[in-house]
């Protein structure tokens, strides 16, 4: 039985899916970002990290979306949610989503999370003045470049897609026009009505 700790409208969403996707045996605890939980003395005993997603498994806890993401394909091989098989193609895998997290995501993290990095008021502006920029900048790479269609690796569904999925959700809010992205909008439209991601979607929406 696994554990995973997530909150709404978060790239927990992206672990959800997968574990959910292979037939995992889980369950999920909720940590609710309005009152701060992921800050409160419980949660950190958990995840000294105090972010979400973590993975609790029976040989210790997991986080950081790429090495979850992983660590589900491996455990559950015979889902095909990436290419063990041959060593090339599950770098690819690995790059793509290890872009997704240290690029993409941070670019939108500055919108509200500038304080990560900044406590001055005009440094926080500006760094959500900036995120429309870069945050289209890097999905725009995404459209152009790294996308294979119809899935982000070509035919094969992946993990991948479930990752991009979850943090295209947020390009509106990001001040970014999806009709500018025409291979990731029609990716999301699709990726909203299949079975799995949108059971997953209204869980996480009505709490469960």
């Amino acid at each position: 039985m696994y554990t995973l700790y997530y909150a709404p409208n978060t790239c927990a969403l992206a672990s959800h899916i997968a574990l959910e996707q292979v037939g995992a045996e889980y369950q999920t605890v909720r940590v609710d970002f309005s009152k701060n939980e992921q800050r409160s003395p419980d949660y950190l005993g958990i995840n000294r990290k105090g972010r979400v997603p973590a993975l609790v498994t029976d040989r210790g806890m997991l986080t950081e979306t790429p090495a979850i993401l992983m660590y589900i394909c491996q455990s559950f091989p015979e889902a095909g949610l990436a290419p063990l098989e041959d060593a090339y193609a599950l770098a690819q895998v690995n790059a793509f989503n290890s872009y997704l997290c240290s690029t993409v995501h941070v670019a939108h993290a500055h919108r509200m999370r500038g304080n990560r990095w900044a406590d001055d008021p005009a440094a926080l502006a500006a760094m959500q003045k900036k995120v429309p920029q870069s945050v289209a900048e890097a999905f725009a790479l995404i459209e152009n470049e790294l996308f294979q269609g119809p899935w982000v690796m070509g035919e094969r569904y992946s993990v991948c897609d479930m990752y991009l999925f979850t943090l295209a959700q947020w390009l509106e809010a990001d001040g970014v026009d999806p009709a500018r992205l025409p291979k990731i909008a029609d990716h999301r439209l699709r990726m909203a009505q299949h079975p799995v991601v949108s059971k997953i979607v209204a869980a996480e929406l009505a709490g469960h």
